[in-house]
């Protein structure tokens, strides 16, 4: 054979591979349902009964600030605190009537409040990081030190004690004359892995005989998904939906014991969640979100303002040079201008159109996003508006 037909069939080897691998690729993906790149997993759209968070809260003290701490005449609680600690710790600052010594006015010490969350299953001896915010009139709590607080839940039991470096993410420079400069949020800081963990909340999984999924946004269609989805995948009638936000899961003869095996093997599972037409208004910012299934009637819309401008162009009036009649005075030049919209059309939205069809509409008038929250008011309450419309 010759050489270089040889080698051009060695070439055409590895091609001939990679066109066959590139042609299976295509008609696998050609053969996938297209709602399958759109789904979601389940562990991203729905929480598990008794995974969930827990919110603590304490009142403590931050020492060892740069005379940027609360003054103890506007923060009496402050005072109190001091003295109690100081009081615990052996110290007395009381005279011999009993009332709070006058002289005690230190600059470094603030009152705050800690708040931090318990995450799941959280066992005792483990950290967790906590938030520090001043209560008082303190101006920074940079450099500061929280001593000893204990964190308590809705309960009233104390689950976690924080003590630490205080960590803020601003600043604040005061210059001789008064002038300052502040940077972020100097008041709040946090303290990474600054609490212990000292009691665990009783919850046990491994005997469940059924579990709970919790939509995070509850609807009808969704919940049914779910449903369909985790029985596809134990081959039995295993999960219900019992209203829009919840689906129920009888644990299985094969998963007794390892609810936490199920759990892994159900939040993997992928569905398409639904959702409801909706268009969401922030008046404050201007922001304008509309979903996928928002629909219009037939509607038509003009948008037009009446703007008059009135400018005013003094001038001045002199005589010719050298004569020896007439004043220097001044001359008042008015100009108005009065704009009513002219160039704004009147458009015509059709029947159904897409959310696309409805940006492109709105934005061929010139209209901006202030003035297309009250458009989006208008057609609501014209009943062409087939969403809910919220406002924030």
């Amino acid at each position: 054979m010759n050489r270089n037909v040889h080698r051009a069939l060695f070439t055409a080897q590895p091609i001939r591979a990679l066109l066959l691998a590139a042609s299976l690729l295509a008609a696998t993906l050609g053969m996938m349902p297209a709602e399958a790149f759109g789904a979601s997993r389940i562990k991203d759209i729905a929480d598990f009964e008794g995974v969930r968070d827990n919110m603590l809260v304490g009142y403590g003290l931050v020492v060892g600030l740069n005379g940027t701490g609360d003054s103890l005449t506007n923060a009496p609680f402050t005072k109190e605190s001091l003295t109690g600690m100081l009081e615990r710790l052996g110290v007395n600052i009381r005279d011999k009537t009993g009332a709070i010594s006058a002289q005690l006015t230190p600059k470094n010490v603030a009152a705050v409040m800690i708040t931090a969350v318990l995450p799941p299953f959280g066992r005792q001896g483990t950290r967790i990081d906590i938030n520090v915010s001043a209560m008082g009139d303190a101006k920074d709590l940079r450099g500061g030190t929280l001593l000893v607080t204990p964190l308590i839940g809705a309960d009233g039991e104390v689950y976690a004690v924080g003590q630490g470096q205080v960590a803020t993410g601003g600043f604040t420079a005061t210059g001789a004359s008064g002038s300052s400069v502040t940077k972020g949020v100097p008041t709040a800081g946090r303290i990474a892995n600054g609490a212990i963990v000292e009691r665990e909340l009783p919850f046990e999984m491994s005997h469940l005989e059924s579990v709970k999924v919790s939509l995070r946004n509850p609807d009808f269609t969704t919940s049914r998904r779910i449903a369909q989805a985790i029985n596809s995948f134990l081959g039995g009638d295993m999960a219900r939906p019992v209203d829009p936000g919840t689906v129920q899961i009888t644990v299985p003869a094969g998963y007794r014991g390892n609810v936490v095996g199920l759990l892994t093997d159900v939040e993997q599972l992928r569905v398409e969640p639904d959702q409801m037409a909706r268009v969401v208004i922030d008046e404050v910012s201007g922001t304008i979100v509309m979903g996928e299934n928002v629909r219009i009637s037939t509607v038509a819309i003009a948008q037009g303002q009446l703007t008059i401008r009135i400018t005013e162009t003094p001038q001045v009036s002199q005589p010719s040079p050298f004569s020896d009649t007439g004043t220097t005075t001044t001359v008042q030049r008015t100009d108005i201008q009065v704009d009513e919209g002219a160039g704004n059309k009147l458009a015509v939205v059709a029947h159904r159109v897409t959310l696309q069809e409805l940006v492109e509409g709105l934005n061929s008038l010139g209209i901006g996003p202030r003035d297309l929250i009250t458009i989006l008011q208008a057609i609501k309450a014209a009943g062409a508006l087939q969403a809910d419309l919220e406002v924030l």
